[in-house]
């Protein structure tokens, strides 16, 4: 067969690379604990599976509108006033997972040879979905700065210019944890405005964040008209499996997008999207309880590397931490899944070698063997 260059410009996920390892090691009995997934380790609140299977046995079974159930854009709109954009539903696209909605972004607006601008570690398919759109990548290191954008802002200035036509934020950020400051995002959207870019602000993390102000680039004066926000229910509604997300932007970004969406995916499965409605409406204090458990192994979690001499960048929001280790970072995570039984992400899949990224969606009781084991095999 003769493939696409657009196809082999993508590398295979590093992560389902580290998956399959761990999953030949369990094939063959090993106890791995597992902690490169990116997903929480809670079961998704009650109410809401109670919405999925009233939807259900009210027969919403079949396709919806492409866009999605006007009950769930209009409560995706409304939270998104409440982060000070001035949506409405017209301005809203609901997608199975918010994977999809950064797809259907990137195919709206990067085309071949355009610059977009990363923030490293950027999360592993923000570059895929770049390359297969035709996109050239410039990035910004943030890892000499514990992974804050603040710090950094004087290399973002030399980055972009009026070549760039995306630059992609995501805060808090996956892998690092990060939560942006308002000083960066102001900065964030001062570049924007000066040099006429598209920001993609990806807030898939917003609501689990450890006391950190929340920044909604859209909410900023001058940006409502160049960003597209991303957002979703897998993280923290614990609901990965259900795939329901959603991209909100300008309504010419609505129409164009929306085609990539009805001649791909059609729509979001109804039900789910009812259940989506629930989520949004009705689950603040099991979002709140499943946070202040992430917080809690956070803080367990770093008093562990620090017990065994590893200075680890606190994050602020998020699940994950980035940890130093070897230069060869690949093969360190390969080794130490092999012979410690952990498995971790190399940083170098994020833009930053050097790094492993550590999930702590995990119990406590499971970090902390996790540590002790990789202590006792000389990994830290």
């Amino acid at each position: 067969m003769d493939f696409t260059d657009r196809v082999r410009r993508v590398e295979p996920s590093a992560t389902l690379a580290v998956s399959n390892l761990a999953n030949e090691l369990e094939a063959e009995g090993a106890d791995v604990i597992d902690l490169s997934v990116g997903e929480p380790d809670f079961d998704t609140p009650q109410n809401v599976k109670d919405a999925a299977e009233e939807a259900l046995e009210a027969g919403e079974t079949g396709y919806t509108s492409s866009n999605g159930i006007p009950a769930l854009r209009e409560a995706v709109a409304a939270k998104l006033r409440d982060d000070g954009i001035d949506y409405e539903a017209g301005n809203v696209i609901v997608t199975p997972g918010a994977k999809q909605a950064l797809f259907e972004t990137f195919q709206a607006l990067a085309d071949d040879g355009d610059e977009v601008v990363l923030l490293d570690p950027a999360w592993v398919s923000y570059e895929a979905m770049a390359k297969i759109a035709g996109a050239e990548l410039s990035r910004v290191d943030l890892a000499p700065h514990d992974f804050q954008l603040e710090p950094a802002l004087d290399d973002l200035e030399a980055t972009v210019s009026d070549d760039t036509e995306l630059l992609v934020v995501n805060s808090p950020s996956n892998p690092s944890g990060s939560v942006y400051s308002r000083e960066a995002m102001e900065a964030v959207r001062d570049l924007a405005v000066e040099h006429d870019v598209t920001v993609i602000s990806d807030e898939i993390y917003q609501h689990i964040n450890y006391g950190r102000e929340h920044v909604s680039l859209a909410a900023l004066d001058g940006m409502f008209e160049r960003t597209v926000t991303i957002n979703g229910f897998s993280k923290a509604y614990a609901m990965t499996g259900w795939r329901l997300g959603y991209l909100a932007g300008p309504e010419e970004l609505i129409d164009q997008a929306g085609k990539v969406h009805s001649h791909s995916v059609s729509s979001a499965t109804n039900f789910v999207q009812h259940a989506g409605v629930e989520a949004l409406q009705n689950t603040d204090e099991s979002v709140e309880e499943m946070v202040e458990a992430f917080e809690s192994r956070k803080e367990r979690l770093l008093e562990l590397f620090a017990e065994h001499g590893t200075d680890v960048p606190e994050p602020d929001g998020a699940f994950y931490v980035m940890v130093p280790v070897d230069e060869d970072d690949e093969q360190w995570c390969k080794d130490a899944l092999r012979d410690a039984n952990v498995a971790t992400v190399p940083g170098s899949a994020f833009g930053t070698p050097g790094y492993a990224r550590i999930s702590y969606a995990a119990s406590t009781e499971r970090l902390e063997e996790a540590v002790e084991r990789l202590a006792d095999e000389g990994y830290l």
